[in-house]
């Protein structure tokens, strides 16, 4: 009878967070929403709030470097994010981490190194 008041304890952890995964974003937007001052004026629907007029359109077409640029730094910044837990632990990961820490530089390094080839870093 033990066993099945484990069980269920596991979906009443599992329901709790859920519930809370829903009710605290949308707790905080609403109170957000509640707080907020809203004095909408012509210019706060301007395209810059700077008190400069828009000189030309404001929807203009980057060149996709920008976006490669900004994604490889995502990736390999939050790829060096991975490098801290390990340091932090590789006194009781052993040998066989460092190992596995080795193919993930490599495997990192051969990613730089194709982008770097693909000229996907050259800035313009």
């Amino acid at each position: 009878m033990d066993a099945i008041h484990i069980y269920q304890n596991n979906y009443l952890v599992v329901a709790v967070f859920l519930v809370l995964g829903i009710l605290l974003p949308v707790g905080a937007l609403t109170a957000g929403r509640l707080l907020r001052p809203y004095k909408p004026t012509k210019e706060k629907y301007t395209t810059y709030e700077s008190g400069i007029e828009p000189f030309h359109q404001s929807w203009i077409q980057f060149n996709v470097r920008y976006y490669l640029f900004a994604l490889m730094f995502v990736i390999f910044d939050v790829e060096t994010v991975f490098l801290y837990p390990w340091a932090v632990a590789y006194d009781y990961l052993g040998a066989f981490a460092l190992i596995e820490m080795g193919i993930f530089i490599v495997m990192l390094a051969l990613g730089l190194l194709y982008a770097w080839k693909k000229k996907v870093l050259k800035w313009i």
